[in-house]
């Protein structure tokens, strides 16, 4: 009798488990379906609200720099990290010239010279004040009707370009004046602005300028 206990009770235990109903099980999948689309909507309202707020920050930019109005500029200039300037498309963060926000503030209506880098082909200093430098490179075309793009590069030459690399993650846009017929299109340029929100503001961190080079 003894060695009959083992197997009824093993039949025992298996009746037992094939008569226990299977609990529904709640539907989580679902409701985590539910809210990645959600939060997968809610990203792309934000950043079509960014899109516009970077757009519109361009625009007071460029339209600043058209007027000569570098105190409207030095607004968008980013608080905490300042702004780098590239004279070309290739960005040197270790050479390019950069300001803090009060610095460029202070020494914006002053006549003091700064190196920006190496012009291209005869490779010597370009030394200006901060209002020649944006006059006379930065702004040297009515970049307010320019082709503008945000994240997308329109102009190409010769040289590299590294800013997706060096601003990883930044907006950035462009606005870029196509080159002329009788000039084989090589005289494009273009201004790229990078940049950074802060405090629910979108601010400036670079100004990069391109163009064909030698």
């Amino acid at each position: 009798m003894k060695k009959l206990i083992i197997p009824i009770l093993t039949l025992t235990l298996l009746a037992a488990c094939k008569k226990t109903p299977e609990k529904p099980v709640p539907n989580v999948i679902d409701s985590m379906a539910q809210a990645k689309e959600k939060n997968i909507e809610a990203a792309a309202q934000k950043k079509k609200t960014d899109e516009v707020a970077v757009k519109a920050a361009n625009d007071e930019i460029l339209q600043a720099l058209k007027n000569k109005n570098y105190k409207a500029f030095a607004s968008f200039i980013h608080p905490e990290k300042g702004i780098t300037f590239s004279m070309y498309g290739f960005v040197d963060p270790k050479e390019d010239m950069h300001f803090s926000k009060v610095d460029f503030e202070k020494y914006q209506p002053t006549k003091t010279l700064y190196t920006w880098g190496a012009q291209d082909g005869s490779g010597d200093p370009y030394k200006a004040t901060i209002n020649d430098y944006l006059a006379k490179w930065v702004f040297t075309g009515d970049f307010t009707a320019s082709q503008y793009s945000l994240n997308k590069f329109q102009a190409g030459g010769n040289s590299l370009n590294n800013l997706a690399k060096i601003y990883p993650g930044k907006d950035f846009t462009e606005n870029y004046i196509k080159g002329t017929e009788e000039n084989s299109k090589m005289d494009w340029k273009t201004i790229r602005f990078v940049f950074e929100e802060f405090e629910g503001k979108q601010y400036l961190v670079a100004v990069v300028n391109d163009q064909w080079t030698i």
